[in-house]
């Protein structure tokens, strides 16, 4: 390949992967290719990209990137996975589908642009974003119930306590006109 198609590539790439900072890595090369067309069919459904991509031409355009953590673990045949409500989605996608296409190799994948990367299968175990917004949402509103039902408490007992109290004066006075009427 000559040097100027190797630029056209690599501003490709750096145009297409310029707005993300999360994405994964797998090795595709395994599969058949009914195989991996319905893999990538699986995960356009669910809004997810899979694209082979050339390691060198990746490395030189995700340089200054926060993807380019990345590239150290781009060693033989890869493919970056990105797309998804988040990462950790896409992540749990993968693993699922790991099932099926038993030839899919799972290697990394980054967070938001952090310097370490995770283990694929490991990033599936994380919590999502919707999950922990969903945690500090329950979080929130505990101390709230909690409050909630301390001051309804009193309040059933109180109302507990005049209808047992209305109960009782209601029994006597029908236990008194019973003998009356005899």
């Amino acid at each position: 390949m000559s040097k100027p198609v190797k630029d056209i590539i690599s501003r490709e790439y750096e145009n297409r992967y310029a707005g993300l900072n999360s994405a994964c890595v797998v090795n595709v090369i395994g599969l058949d290719a009914i195989s991996t067309n319905r893999l990538r069919n699986e995960l356009r459904a669910k809004n997810i990209r899979l694209q082979v991509v050339r390691n060198s031409l990746v490395r030189r355009a995700l340089a200054n990137h926060p993807l380019a953590p990345l590239t150290s673990a781009m060693e033989g045949p890869c493919a970056l996975v990105t797309g998804g409500e988040s990462i950790i989605d896409v992540a749990k996608t993968l693993v699922a589908l790991k099932k099926s296409y038993p030839k899919l190799e799972l290697k990394v994948g980054i967070l938001e642009g952090e310097p370490e990367v995770f283990d694929v299968e490991q990033m599936s175990k994380m919590k999502s974003r919707t999950e922990m917004l969903g945690e500090v949402a329950m979080m929130i509103a505990s101390p709230g119930r909690r409050l909630a039902g301390c001051l309804a408490s009193p309040g059933g007992k109180i109302a507990g306590c005049l209808k047992a109290m209305v109960d009782k004066a209601d029994k006597p006075a029908e236990g008194a006109e019973a003998p009356a009427a005899a």
